[in-house]
């Protein structure tokens, strides 16, 4: 994957990077906001972008 594309999901309950994925900044300009598994927290919790 390209350095430019890359994303990071933070947890918002424990405020660790659990997930990278990838987004066409160009046609998207708001920030992700998905429901992932935290294996830290052990429950599935909101997940931000991050810079």
């Amino acid at each position: 994957m390209s350095q430019d594309n890359m994303i990071k999901f933070e947890c918002t309950e424990c405020k660790r990077i659990n997930y990278f994925s990838r987004k066409n900044k160009k046609l998207i300009k708001e920030r992700l906001e998905l429901k992932k598994y935290c294996k830290f927290c052990k429950k599935h919790t909101l997940h931000k972008e991050t810079k």
